[in-house]
């Protein structure tokens, strides 16, 4: 069969004809056609639902950020009230001895919602990673797709399929060791301190609200 394509690749005829024909005479270009068909629906279908797992990831980030103030706006609006209400000496030192409890319930609700925080956005960066890596992977199949309906049997398999492999091998020694280390504070971490600092806040003012 091979010998068939050359021969069919050498004749004036064959030139002439469209390369998607030629395809279709080679048993070998015509079955790597359909693999790199199916691997390239397969990808898009990958990439779809990355970047559907990637969007529900930053809609649950994005919830456990407003859970946050709104869990410590409730709580000290509720808290401020209770102090307005509060009459007398005895009340208010009684109010003060037991403001341990609400600054407890506080700091382990802050603590829980920081760390699923932190999980998500963890979630999130290795979705983001991935999904890059996914569609690069797609862009390289499409270009050696195209490649092949163009150049019919011109198309050389070994030298295609080895410069596809060598374009992958490069594309993941670039990343593993071009200087992209994992850095030691992410921009992501930033926003954790800054709640955990909310957080503290949010202490320091309940116990200013029961004990004056």
């Amino acid at each position: 069969m091979a010998a068939d394509a050359l021969v069919v690749a050498g004749h004036p005829q064959a030139k002439a004809r469209h390369p998607l024909s030629q395809i279709a005479e080679s048993g070998t270009h015509r079955l790597l056609l359909k693999q790199w068909l199916k691997e390239e629906d397969l990808l898009a279908r990958r990439v779809a639902l990355r970047e559907a797992r990637l969007d529900g990831a930053r809609k649950e980030i994005a919830f456990l950020y407003c859970a946050f103030f709104a869990f410590h706006a409730a709580s000290i609006l509720l808290l401020f009230l209770s102090a307005s209400a509060a009459s007398g000496a005895s009340a208010e030192a009684a109010a003060c001895r037991r403001s341990w409890i609400p600054c407890l319930v506080s700091l382990l609700s802050s603590l829980a919602m920081l760390w699923a925080l932190r999980y998500k956005a963890d979630t999130e960066a290795v979705l983001e990673r991935l999904l890059a890596r996914e569609r690069e992977d797609a862009l390289l199949l499409g270009k050696c797709v195209a490649e092949l309906k163009r150049k019919g049997l011109e198309f050389d398999l070994l030298k295609e399929v080895d410069a596809l492999r060598r374009a992958k091998s490069l594309r993941v020694e670039a990343k593993g060791g071009g200087g992209e280390r994992p850095k030691r504070w992410a921009a992501r971490d930033l926003a954790v301190f800054l709640l955990f600092g909310a957080a503290c806040g949010v202490l320091v003012l309940t116990r200013y609200l029961l004990c004056n």
